[in-house]
C-alpha cells in the first residue's frame, strides 16, 4: 500500500514478546512499509522468523540494534515516537512526515528518554490508557494511509464514497459520480 510520495519504516524498543514483534511484522508488511527495526530486543527473533506466515522478514528489511546508539536511519528521515506521555501530539492531528521512521515502547513501560529525546515528533493516539504494541503500530499505520489523501474523500451520509478518486496522467482529482455511472 504505497503512498507514492516518500517512505516509512517502523520498529520496536526493548519488546519482549515474540508474538507482538511478529504481529507488527505482519502489519508492517501488509501496509507496505519500506523496513523495520528493533532497538534492544528482548526476545528471540530467530523464533518469530520461524513462525512468519505473511513472509515479512524476507519480503521487508529488517534491522536488529543493540542499543539505540546504533540506530541508523536514511539521510532526511524523521523519527517519531509512539508514547502515551503528556506533551504528545494526538495522532488525529498529526501530519505524517513523508519520510519517517516510528517507533513505539515496549509491551510493559515507555520508551526511553534517550529515545524521547532523540525523536524529531512524539505522537499519541487518543485513549484512557495503552494498548498492545501491534495495535497501535497498525493504528499509526493506518492513519498514515489514509492521511495520506491518496483515497476518495469520506461522504457526509453513513456509507461508502460517492466519489472516487481517478488518476488522470497529471495527478489525482476527484471525479463525482452520478447515477449515469452506477448503470
Amino acid at each position: 500500500m504505497s503512498t507514492g510520495r516518500g517512505y516509512f519504516g517502523i520498529g520496536v524498543e526493548g519488546i519482549t514478546k515474540e508474538t507482538n514483534l511478529g504481529n507488527l511484522a505482519r502489519s508492517a508488511h501488509a501496509f507496505g512499509a519500506n523496513f523495520f527495526f528493533t532497538v534492544a530486543p528482548i526476545i528471540s527473533v530467530k523464533k518469530v522468523r520461524s513462525v512468519d506466515t505473511s513472509s515479512a522478514f524476507d519480503s521487508v528489511p529488517y534491522n536488529q540494534y543493540d542499543k539505540l546508539d546504533d540506530l541508523v536511519l536514511p539521510h532526511g528521515c524523521q523519527l517519531v515516537g509512539v508514547e502515551l506521555v503528556e506533551n504528545s501530539i494526538e495522532l488525529p492531528s498529526f501530519r505524517h512526515p513523508t519520510r519517517a521512521a516510528y517507533i513505539l515502547g515496549p509491551e510493559m513501560g515507555n520508551l526511553s528518554e534517550e529515545t524521547m529525546a532523540r525523536c524529531d515528533h512524539i505522537i499519541k493516539i487518543p485513549m484512557h490508557f495503552c494498548i498492545n504494541v501491534g495495535v497501535a503500530g497498525a493504528l499509526v499505520m493506518y492513519d498514515r494511509l489514509i492521511s495520506s489523501g491518496r483515497h476518495a474523500p469520506r461522504p457526509v451520509r453513513a456509507g461508502g464514497p460517492t466519489e472516487e478518486l481517478v488518476n488522470h496522467g497529471a495527478g489525482l482529482r476527484i471525479k463525482l459520480r452520478t447515477a449515469q455511472d452506477e448503470k
